[in-house]
């Protein structure tokens, strides 16, 4: 039971067609100069127009959608540090530069657990939800590495502008602080939208 808000932001769970999720990732790169901005596992990422991997940096609703590149959930980077230790990392500290590879997420058909900021009852299985507040280099724990967003109980709606389609519950409907089951709606992952990066 889901009676405490502690978000996590994104977190594979299966295939939509109910295979396990196997733990299958892509490497993309952050770009070697340093990103400007912590990436904490859980959190949405896309490929930029420069080919490096970024933060998603709207929260996926119908005025400020995903960008176009918008490819997955990250889940942890590697890198050599100033020591010259080769560092996997759950999180990517802002500012990190030199060969950084990034696991991501990227299967557009991935289901994600998600915690709520809010209650949601049974009547929002199979509406559409958009993340409560916008992914930002503060929206994770550098303790942990660990994303803490959410999605927004509020808004949940039919409107097909929306990020995520609710498949299911992972905790019960109606718990205070609910964790869904979603994925990412079709336009608003790269691989199911027809418009290039």
């Amino acid at each position: 039971m889901a009676s405490t808000a502690s978000p996590y932001g994104l977190r594979a769970v299966n295939e939509l067609g109910g295979l396990p999720y196997a733990g299958s990732t892509r490497t993309f790169l952050i770009n070697p100069a340093g990103y400007a901005a912590n990436i904490f596992n859980g959190s949405i990422v896309r490929v930029a127009t420069t080919g490096y991997l970024e933060l998603v940096t709207t929260n996926g609703d119908d005025s400020t959608p995903f960008p176009a590149g918008t490819i997955g959930v990250f889940v942890g980077c590697s890198y050599v540090n100033a020591q010259g230790q080769q560092i996997w990392s759950q999180y990517y500290p802002s500012g990190t530069t030199g060969v950084v590879t990034a696991q991501v997420i990227d299967d557009d058909r991935t289901v994600f657990q998600v915690q709520a900021d809010d209650s949601v009852a049974q009547a929002g299985l199979g509406a559409n939800v958009y993340l409560a507040n916008v992914q930002s280099t503060s929206t994770g724990s550098t303790q942990t590495g660990n994303s803490n967003v959410a999605v927004d109980a509020s808004t949940i709606a039919t409107t097909s502008g929306f990020a995520f389609r609710i498949v299911g519950f992972a905790s019960g409907p109606g718990d205070a602080y609910t964790d869904l089951l979603v994925k990412f709606n079709p336009g608003s992952h790269s691989y199911s939208n027809a418009t290039g990066i």
